[in-house]
């Protein structure tokens, strides 16, 4: 099965994770995090499957992170909350996401990426 990458092309990580991908011959299908965010469900969906916490998903070095002030909402925010607050601006992802629909793997390390998709 086909995996799907979320990416932003600027990104020197996910740049790294689309070599990878490319060098171990994975079948993938790139969409660009900012024009094809994900949706509230698909991120409720992802926490279920990833094997990090939720507020792993967000992207704390961001601009758009430290502008929207979301460490103080985050605090309280609920499990819907922190999927609609994803789901609402692109930025906010820590990227890469990559899954095959079982596995969902955030942000890009070898040794996570040889674990999940070799």
């Amino acid at each position: 099965m086909a995996l799907t990458f979320y990416w932003y092309p600027n990104c020197g990580t996910c740049k790294k994770a689309k070599k990878w991908l490319e060098e171990n011959n994975k079948d993938f299908e790139i969409k660009h995090i900012v024009e094809e965010t994900p949706s509230k469900e698909m991120f409720l969906d992802y926490f279920e499957k990833a094997d990090v916490p939720e507020r792993k998903f967000f992207n704390t070095s961001g601009k758009v992170y430290r502008e929207q002030g979301m460490k103080d909402k985050l605090k309280d925010a609920s499990v819907e909350e922190m999927a609609t607050y994803l789901a609402s601006n692109g930025m906010l992802v820590k990227r890469p996401i990559t899954t095959d629909g079982e596995k969902v793997t955030v942000g890009f390390n070898e040794a996570m990426f040889e674990e999940n998709w070799l």
